[in-house]
């Protein structure tokens, strides 16, 4: 602090300057309360309050009390001033100790004094103290104060208390534009949708606010149809009017219409409605429309938020993007944003799901403070990575630190056995969830044992407790059981699972393939065909697999038949090369997957060009020699594409790391990090 006494200047700027954002100990703020006191004047307010700002910065409550009690003449500007910040310091409740010290120094309160009270209070839930405000308000002669009457308007309608509101209202002796929108807004927080919309219809005047609280109310209700009718007859519109809209429509999943207004509002677009339009397409999985606008955002010099940097990381985290993910983080540590749980947690997800599990552990151990979300990204990405012993190792670290576990935490727990095999463990944590823990199994719960008892051959056990769930079973609980079928080469339960998904959902495709794969391993081609034509009867598909990689900061996606990609022809000759080095090191295509009857060449041929080698090839061929190449699949990874990548990593001494429906695989030097077990 000695060296903070010898650089502080007499000059009032300057020591605003130090004070500034600045957090200090009971010595120095007693330093520098003793430099105000000799080399500034007493009048000066923006000094004394950034002083006092500072006392709350460092939470020295008291020590502020006594600075303002030994000011000579401390005036009511001042004083509201030190409520407020309170207020927006975040300390709401310290604000009553500086106003009992205002009134024993016959500091009397303004209306500004009030209102910041009444903010506080229905901030804060405060029903009696605010009557009780509202009681002083009257006592003082303040009843018919406009601006308080609309305070306490709102006050009432945030705690709840609409008849209070109305009856305000009602007794207003005149009403502005600001008191009418605040009765509307309380109206439709309420529910009363039509007794607002009348309201507004009767307003004489309406200003721009007028519009958009009667608009916002209509899309939060989701009634899209009556907010875009009030958006178009808004003659007085501004951003926040085109923001409101779009963020309504991306969340009542009509982005097409949000792109719409988008795009008309030009160079009009803040950092909002930029953010609005990136959080939308990641909320709806359209995440290369997501990365796509951040990059038009960037290349119009707006500058992004947190917001902009968590939902663009969102993003990244499910298409695999690693580069432009990573390229954030630089961003993000270069402009000095704060990095707490939401970031924190948008940083490890994305690392996570981008294979990268050492960034997001030093991530996650960084974090001066972890919320339960940020304990479940990284025991699911433990659990994902195939590392269920680490997951469970954190789960233990973070009972420690009193975090209590919810349903997401059991979900990457017991998802991380089921990848490791640990059956003990998974049943030891599913009995204890609601024992020990209170959290109730769910049935993403009970799917997850399901999967972990089937992939261990324990497939009557979960029949068993598919068969004794408190809920019916869903289509998940039943493919796990489906899965684990065919892992174990169980023809005949395979066959009575698959009739059961059927009836849960007869237009999947994906339950007619099971089916016909059954068939097909079993040389039953009659029973094949009859499965492909009903397929084609019910109008029914498979999901097409899909594969995605990341070059050059640009994600490619191929899906199986798909030859628009400019380098098709190239890639698929690459792909025929691969194969006759693949059969020279022994490779036996399984062709256990390919569900028709046809000779065994053309068979070879189609698990050939399953999506994840077409993304292998593409990135063979159009990234640097001993980079590693990362693939995102919509599918699980078919057996032969498996042991395929296997070789592939151990020929071309490359790193392969898949990302498949259910798992993370690192495939290198001939092996993968599953150990087969997947």
């Amino acid at each position: 602090m000695n060296s903070i006494s010898r650089n502080l200047s007499s000059v009032t700027d300057h020591l605003l300057f130090r004070i500034q954002n600045s957090i200090f100990t009971s010595r120095q703020l007693q330093q520098i309360h003793a430099h105000i006191l000799t080399n500034v004047h007493l009048d000066s307010n923006p000094l004394l309050l950034d002083f006092l700002s500072s006392c709350f910065r460092s939470q020295k409550f008291d020590y502020a009390l006594v600075f303002l009690q030994n000011l000579p003449k401390p005036n009511s500007s001042l004083w509201n001033s030190v409520i407020r910040v309170s207020i927006e310091s975040g300390f709401s409740q310290e604000f009553m100790g500086f106003y009992n010290i205002m009134l024993r120094q016959n500091i009397a309160p303004d209306t500004t004094t009030f209102s910041m009270i009444l903010r506080s209070c229905a901030a804060l839930s405060s029903t009696e103290l605010g009557e009780a405000f509202h009681c002083q308000i009257l006592k003082v002669g303040f009843e018919f104060d406009l601006f308080l009457q609309t305070g306490l308007l709102d006050f009432y309608s945030k705690i709840g208390n609409l008849g209070s509101a109305k009856r305000l209202f009602t007794e207003m002796p005149a009403r502005d534009v600001v008191a009418q929108n605040a009765m509307i807004s309380a109206l439709c927080k309420h529910g009363y949708i039509n007794d607002a919309r009348k309201l507004f219809d009767e307003m004489p005047v309406r200003i721009s606010s007028s519009w958009n609280t009667m608009m916002t109310c209509y899309c939060k209700l989701g009634d899209m149809n009556s907010a875009r009718s009030i958006f178009d007859c808004n003659p007085v519109k501004d951003v926040v009017s085109w923001n409101a809209m779009i963020d309504g429509y991306c969340k009542s999943d009509q982005l097409m219409a949000a792109e719409e207004l988008f795009d008309r509002m030009g160079s009009a677009k803040n950092t909002v409605t930029w953010n609005t339009m990136i959080s939308g397409y990641a909320q709806y999985r359209e995440f290369s429309k997501a990365v796509s606008t951040f990059q038009q955002m960037q290349a119009e010099n707006v500058k992004p938020t947190e917001v902009t940097m968590a939902s663009l990381l969102s993003a990244c985290a499910h298409l695999g993007a690693l580069d432009l993910g990573s390229w954030i983080h630089t961003y993000i540590r270069r402009r000095n944003f704060k990095i707490d749980f939401v970031l924190g947690n948008a940083l490890i997800d994305m690392y996570c799901k981008c294979g990268i599990l050492e960034a997001a552990l030093d991530v996650f151990h960084r974090l001066s403070v972890k919320n339960v979300y940020c304990w479940n990204s990284i025991i699911v990405g433990l659990g994902m990575h195939g590392f269920g012993r680490e997951a469970i190792s954190a789960f233990v670290e973070m009972n420690k630190g009193s975090i209590k576990p919810d349903g997401v935490t059991f979900v990457g727990l017991l998802s991380g056995c089921s990848h490791s095999g640990l059956v003990s463990e998974g049943r030891q944590y599913f009995s204890e969830m609601h024992q020990v823990y209170e959290v109730e199994p769910g049935i993403e719960h009970y799917g997850c044992m399901i999967d972990l008892l089937g992939r261990a051959g324990f497939l009557q056990e979960a029949l068993e407790l598919i068969e004794a769930m408190p809920m019916k079973p869903n289509m998940v609980a039943w493919g796990s059981l489906l899965r684990a079928c065919q892992i174990h080469k169980d023809t005949k339960l395979s066959e009575k699972v698959t009739k059961h998904l059927l009836e849960l959902d007869p237009d999947d495709g994906g339950n007619y393939v099971f089916l016909s794969n059954i068939y097909a391993s079993s040389n039953r081609w009659d029973d094949v065909e009859k499965c492909r034509k009903l397929m084609i009867e019910k109008g029914v598909r498979k999901t097409p697999g899909c594969s995605s990689i990341e070059v050059d900061n640009v994600v490619h996606e191929f899906v199986v038949g798909d030859n628009s990609h400019p380098q098709y022809i190239q890639i698929n000759a690459f792909l025929d090369k691969i194969a006759k080095e693949l059969r020279a090191l022994g490779h036996e295509p399984d062709m256990a997957s390919v569900l028709h009857d046809i000779e065994e060449e053309e068979k070879e041929s189609a698990v050939r060009y399953h999506s994840e080698r077409i993304a292998v090839a593409f990135g063979l061929m159009n990234t640097p020699q001993g980079k590693p190449i990362r693939v995102v699949k919509n599918l699980r990874a078919c057996s032969d594409c498996h042991a395929a990548l296997k070789l592939i990593s151990r020929l071309y001494k490359r790193e392969i790391i898949v990302r498949d429906r259910s798992r993370f695989h690192h495939f290198r030097d001939g092996s993968c990090s599953c150990k087969d077990y997947w």
